[in-house]
């Protein structure tokens, strides 16, 4: 398990070369160095990930060095190896070093790359640091980590304005969620008088039933500490309340999106409640509470996703909504399918997220599913990979064989009505919906993409590269760099089917092109999709069997709380319940297809039927506009008031420069002494021996 030093640290020294190299060190040894380093941890991961799927491995813990001696709290820099982690670590490093290998092709056009590729081995660094934490502070050391590195890699076009402003919204709001953690910490050393991991769950049992003084009140200490720790993974796994940052992340880089979206830091909080299944195992109510709001964001991200054109917005919410899968699963107390489900999710979503970049790079940084349409034949290869990832994510199969979502999301509806709970049958209903919106809006960004007549003529970028190609110029930058920001906020009008004229106009074709041919992307990033698509097909059908299937708890070896009561309640559930969630699938499949492909107008007609329902959901249920508000708005008064009152008009005036002014009117007094006559000196000088005298002799 000494490989297991190489496979985190490898990353950061990797980071630190190429972050002080930067230009000096130039763009091709900067991505050999960081992507090699990631492939390179990616291969160590999978010989541990192997070892403990054949139970020939046990968990151990790896000493780095000594870190913090202070009085009674003394813990050490550890990483710790265990079912849980060997999963965390091939997810980490395999999907990290297919988005370097991608971002080969994807950033070529970039001129700071080795900045870029730097922050992508630092992220990396950061997460892998979180999963093989052997106490609290280390997982909040990686916690923090991914939140530091997730800013600067979402605001890395800071020319961007957009891009900056997202990158603070990021930071500030999982700040939020950061305090719920950090305050969970702090009281769960109040209680168990250590930060060890393998320590607080031994004695957390013992913990059940007791009270704690929170707010002036008695509360059961588990439930207190548990939904505190929660909130914390409501910040970063993007939870209903906290999840605002999430699509604005789409600023970045598409490879950012992909990394952050289906390996690294919004599963950070999945894999946070399962480590501390345990504890949470102690307090129903925190159960509950986890269930609930994994179930209610499951639903919400869902319908918010059916109405975005943004075609990595629609992603971004995609991954919001099946990290509400996951939470209910572990409120449910399903921990292994949650983990299966964050396992499969990975794999089929950085391949949609990099199957967009691609579809992006085609279009010449178009973002904007109404400007796509007929792409198959342009882009066969990222048409193939999206469609894969699409069979995944809606969960097509039947008969026990299926695409990685059919095993892990179906396995997790299973369990919420297997749970036999009130909480539970909530989850099941809202996960069955959710899976229906799922479908939807999957399929209808595949029709809108991929099908279709051509409506590329419609978009600026399109008409740019046109210009561009008949020998005007334009000055050209790295992909999203941009990226319209007009798309995601001003098309409020019912998102009308009538695409109108954008900008200039040019000749139209006949084919609704404009002129402009789509090409299909380089190798580069069309490898890391194929293997990806791999995973997408397989990984469901061949895993299943290690983590969820009954008798198979021994698989985590105590790595997390498996039930195995649970496992066979899922065998045990109706015929319909097995069913519900294809049918569901092919319903959504079938709306999307009549809607985009067979009557144009249907989904118009609907929109304005809907009317405020549609414009509600199409604005993400209110919550930016509400957060702004509430909080945004009396925050910048608030900071209007100490700024222009309190700092200017108190203390600039009575402190720096109300002695500034002092002095400057005490100069002017002294200049009129200052007349250059040797009496005038004199006298002075006589007024002062005179005042010295009378000083001592009245002494």
């Amino acid at each position: 398990m000494q490989s297991i030093l190489i496979i985190v640290f490898l990353p950061l020294l990797a980071a630190i070369i190429a972050g002080l190299g930067n230009k000096q060190l130039g763009n091709f040894p900067a991505k050999i160095l960081t992507t090699g380093a990631l492939f390179a941890s990616c291969a160590l991961s999978w010989p541990i990930f192997l070892q403990f799927l054949g139970g020939h491995a046990e968990a151990s813990v790896v000493p780095v060095l000594k870190w913090v001696q202070s009085g009674a709290m003394t813990f050490d820099w550890a990483l710790r190896v265990d079912t849980l982690t060997a999963v965390m670590l091939v997810v980490i490093t395999s999907v990290s070093a297919l988005v370097h290998l991608y971002s080969w092709g994807y950033m070529s056009e970039e001129p700071d790359q080795p900045r870029f590729f730097a922050y992508l081995s630092l992220f990396t660094f950061a997460m892998l640091m979180l999963v093989t934490a052997d106490n609290l502070v280390q997982m909040f050391f990686g916690w923090e980590g991914v939140g530091l590195a997730s800013y600067l890699l979402i605001g890395f076009w800071f020319r961007k304005p957009s891009a900056g402003a997202a990158a603070i919204k990021a930071f500030v709001v999982n700040r939020v969620g950061d305090l719920g953690f950090m305050l969970g910490i702090f009281a769960t050393y109040l209680v168990f008088g250590t930060v060890s991991i393998p320590e607080i769950l031994h004695a957390a049992p013992g913990m059940a039933g007791a009270t704690i003084g929170f707010l002036g009140y008695r509360f059961d200490t588990m439930t207190v500490i548990c939904i505190l720790l929660f909130i914390g993974a409501m910040g970063k796994s993007a939870q209903l309340g906290l999840h605002t940052w999430l699509p604005d992340a789409m600023e970045g880089p598409t490879p950012v999106s992909a990394l952050i979206h289906a390996a690294t830091m919004v599963t950070a909080g999945v894999f946070m409640v399962c480590r501390l299944s345990p504890m949470f195992e102690t307090s129903e109510t925190a159960m509950h509470v986890v269930a609930f709001v994994g179930a209610c964001t499951c639903f919400f991200a869902a319908t918010v996703g059916c109405t975005q054109w943004d075609i990595k917005r629609v992603i971004a919410y995609s991954t919001c909504s099946q990290l509400g899968y996951m939470f209910f699963a572990a409120g449910v107390g399903a921990y292994g399918a949650a983990m299966f489900h964050l396992f499969t999710h990975a794999f089929f979503k950085a391949l949609l997220f990099l199957g967009a970049g691609s579809v992006i790079h085609a279009m010449h940084h178009e973002q904007d599913m109404r400007y796509y349409g007929d792409l198959w034949k342009k882009i066969p290869f990222t048409f193939a990979a999206m469609t894969a990832g699409t069979l995944a994510i809606t969960g097509v199969g039947m008969f026990g064989v299926g695409f990685a979502g059919f095993h892990s999301k179906d396995a997790i509806i299973e369990a919420a009505f297997a749970s036999g709970t009130s909480v539970g049958s909530f989850a099941f209903w809202m996960g069955i919906f959710a899976a229906l919106m799922t479908s939807f809006y999957s399929w209808r960004l595949v029709f809108l993409t991929f099908f279709g007549k051509p409506r590329w003529i419609q978009s600026e970028h399109i008409q740019h590269a046109v210009h561009d190609a008949h020998g005007h110029g334009h000055d050209d930058h790295a992909h999203d760099a941009h990226a319209h920001d007009d798309h995601a906020e001003d098309e409020d009008s019912h998102a009308s089917e009538e695409l109108g004229s954008r900008g200039p106009n040019y000749t139209l074709h006949g084919d609704g092109t404009g002129g402009y041919h789509p090409h299909e992307s380089p190798l580069v990033m069309l490898l890391p999709l194929i293997i990806l698509s791999m995973g997408a097909i397989f990984a469901g059908f061949i895993f299943q069997h290690f983590f969820i299937s009954e008798g198979e708890g021994e698989f985590w070896k105590g790595a997390l709380v498996f039930h195995e009561h649970l496992i066979h309640a899922m065998h045990g559930v109706p015929t319909w319940v097995k069913w519900a969630p294809f049918t569901v699938m092919a319903l959504g499949l079938l709306t999307a297809w009549y809607g985009y492909i067979k009557n144009l107008s249907f989904p118009k007609a609907v929109a304005e039927q809907l009317g405020p329902v549609y414009t509600f959901v199409f604005r993400k249920w209110m919550f930016d506009e509400l957060y702004h508000t509430i909080f945004v708005r009396p925050a910048f008064w608030l900071g209007n008031v100490f700024w222009k009152v309190l700092d200017i008009g108190v203390i600039d005036k009575f402190g720096p420069d109300g002695a500034a002014w002092v002095v400057a009117r005490g100069s002017t007094y002294a200049q009129k002494v200052q007349s250059g006559y040797l009496y005038s000196y004199a006298l002075v000088m006589l007024i002062g021996v005179v005042a010295a005298i009378s000083w001592v002799i009245a002494g």
